[in-house]
């Protein structure tokens, strides 16, 4: 029998609109996922580049859900850590944590494009060293040590030790993540290597999950966040034109940089981009073809790189629970009403 899943949905605030209306739908969308039953939701940061995503100050976008919401739990999907100062992080964190009564989830990484180094006056091929020395204050601030000058974090953040989770695409990333007792955090897609280009997703973050647990310390339970592009809609061929609307630039970029040059049908580009889209009943057999999501403690659906109009989003996320999860063994149907 398969295990229950934690069901979470994700974001990275793409939709076309001004920067106030994408927060208005995001928020409405995380809403509509609390109301579906989902667990927990996560909201990416990125800085300067609105094509790549719309939310420099997750924690402060995350305390305006946190009003609007009760159960669903919070989470950053992620924190660029390098360019943060690690304490002030900490700070932020932990007040949200009691403004949401207990509903963070913190999620860091080195992740970034390198010009948004620049722009903070680092340099982007330190971000390992840098973020590794920042986790480290991070963590001995939740962890009420001594942070320098006689201080410790206040209010205190020890609640949150136990909700770090560290994004990587690689086995040392999974090592270190295992190491520390953290949660791991997988992408939707990551790059190929140019040795092996049809390399799947699995393929990829299978021996990610190896390393994790087989560093894990003995009786810390595996936390392991699978993000998985999803799109569902009522109509399979309604779910497909969306997605080659959306799939067509983000694809472009990903062929280029596997060295692709040949024009790509849809499916191609489904397939490079690591997307499930269709029917509910397409990306029910879509998703159980993969085997990353049965080792999985928690499941996040985003849209993108599809990024359909917000309606179909919301669509999205009530077939998703009402059909996809639960044909999965990963939930039960919620108890609210959905229209068929």
């Amino acid at each position: 029998m398969t295990r229950q899943k934690r069901l979470g949905f994700f974001t990275r605030l793409l939709d076309d609109v001004s920067p106030a209306e994408r927060y208005r739908l995001a928020t409405e969308q995380i809403v509509h996922a609390e109301n579906l039953g989902f667990d927990s939701a996560w909201v990416a940061q990125h800085h300067f580049h609105r094509a790549e995503g719309g939310l420099p100050s997750p924690l402060v976008f995350l305390s305006h859900v946190a009003a609007k919401t009760k159960t669903i739990r919070l989470g950053t999907g992620i924190i660029t850590l390098p360019l943060e100062l690690p304490l002030r992080v900490a700070e932020d964190a932990v007040v949200l944590n009691l403004l949401s009564n207990g509903r963070v989830e913190i999620g860091i990484g080195s992740g970034g494009t390198p010009e948004s180094f620049t722009a903070f006056g680092l340099d982007s091929a330190q971000r390992g060293p840098i973020n590794g020395a920042n986790l480290t204050i991070l963590r001995k601030a939740f962890a009420g040590e001594e942070v320098g000058g006689g201080n410790r974090l206040y209010p205190d953040g020890q609640a949150l030790l136990n909700r770090i989770w560290q994004a990587t695409f690689s086995v040392e990333g999974g090592v270190r993540a295992g190491q520390a007792g953290d949660g791991l955090m997988l992408s939707r897609t990551q790059p190929r290597s140019n040795d092996n280009p049809k390399a799947s997703l699995a393929d990829l973050q299978q021996p990610i999950i190896d390393a994790y647990l087989e560093n894990l310390p003995k009786g810390v339970e595996p936390r392991i966040l699978a993000s998985r592009t999803l799109f569902v809609a009522d109509n399979h061929a309604s779910a497909l034109h969306w997605a080659d609307q959306g799939l067509r630039g983000f694809g472009a970029k990903t062929a280029q940089a596997a060295g692709i040059t040949a024009p790509l049908t849809l499916q191609e580009l489904i397939t490079l981009t690591d997307t499930h889209v269709g029917s509910a009943e397409a990306v029910t057999e879509s998703l159980s073809q993969d085997p990353v999501l049965d080792r999985a403690t928690d499941i996040s659906f985003q849209v993108h790189s599809v990024d359909p109009p917000h309606a179909l989003i919301l669509r999205s996320l009530e077939l998703a629970a009402r059909d996809v999860a639960p044909a999965l063994g990963w939930r039960n149907a919620p108890a609210v009403a959905i229209a068929s």
